[in-house]
């Protein structure tokens, strides 16, 4: 993939494994969206169904690599989150299908979007599958957080090595798409990978988390609760609780001579904050402003001796 230059190494090891006939019947794909896990796992379903792949990898000309393109491939199966989780009911009737003889004759394959998603019954549910996938086979487990999934189940997926672009070809790469005055990529870690980020530069998000970063200084300065983060609606909670992450960590390094104590204290608080985040997307009809308020009371009585 040209225009994301750090997953052709990824797709390059897949292809050589799928030419030599030595891939196996399931990956865990552990990359967060933003680096590109989608188009990543895509491109990699369509390499294992395509009748003629060239070194390079699917070679897009096949009726396979056609089926695909235009999403109609009859032996593809996609299956993503359904709500918060993903449910048994979904797991068996994808397992169900992949039982059935192909369509194309050639492979079925089958991709789990954001696996870690999957509840404990469906995560077992898959688990037999997984054991015994049957004959040309295949499944992709893509997740962004590949230790929130289940032992049994990442113990049983075979891993493609996948390096983290260095920041400065992250900047290059993120200067060449759009023009920016500025270092935009201090919110990186928010966003979970460039692409997300690009997105974010080209809607009013990116801006919104300029105004989140300034409305938790200010608050955390005062003590009370800024007016630019009491207006916010449920889907913007998430990247509001992430920016005060990051508030906090470059907090951590301004002051890496304080008192040790008073630092480590804000390492934990700040893992709290990022384990509230996580709650927070599956849990329902939460009071967010007594959360921020309790937040910023907290590091009060953190910092305050």
């Amino acid at each position: 993939m040209s225009d994301i230059p750090w997953l052709s190494p990824v797709i390059d090891q897949f292809t050589q494994q799928v030419m030599a006939g030595a891939n196996g019947h399931a990956y865990l794909i552990g990359m967060h969206q933003g680096y590109g896990a989608w188009s990543l796992t895509l491109a990699l379903a369509k390499i294992a169904l395509c009748l003629s792949p060239t070194p390079d990898g699917a070679c897009g000309h096949c009726k396979a690599c056609l089926l695909v393109a235009a999403d109609s491939h009859p032996d593809l199966y996609s299956v993503e989150a359904d709500g918060n989780q993903i449910k048994v009911d979904q797991i068996r009737t994808l397992c169900s299908s992949l039982t059935s003889t192909a369509q194309q004759g050639g492979r079925r394959v089958a991709i789990i979007k954001s696996s870690e998603k999957l509840n404990t019954a469906a995560a077992n549910a898959l688990l037999k599958t997984l054991e015994e996938p049957g004959r040309d086979t295949l499944i992709f487990l893509q997740t962004d957080t590949p230790s929130r999934l289940m032992a049994t189940i990442s113990s049983r997926c075979q891993r493609l090595h996948f390096q983290l672009p260095s920041p400065d070809t992250l900047r290059h790469w993120i200067a060449a798409q759009i023009t920016c005055d500025h270092d935009v990529t201090w919110c990186l870690p928010a966003m979970g990978g460039p692409i997300e980020l690009l997105s974010a530069l080209q809607s009013e998000r990116y801006q919104q988390l300029l105004m989140y970063r300034k409305g938790w200084i200010q608050s955390l300065s005062s003590g009370h609760l800024c007016a630019s983060l009491t207006n916010i609606d449920e889907k913007q909670v998430s990247d509001a609780l992430k920016v005060l992450y990051l508030v906090l960590r470059y907090k951590l390094v301004k002051q890496k001579n304080a008192d040790a104590l008073v630092n480590v204290k804000l390492v934990t608080f700040a893992g709290q904050v990022m384990e509230t985040y996580h709650r927070l997307n599956t849990m329902p009809n939460v009071n967010v402003m007594a959360v921020f308020q309790a937040f910023i009371l907290e590091y009060e009585s953190l910092t305050t001796r």
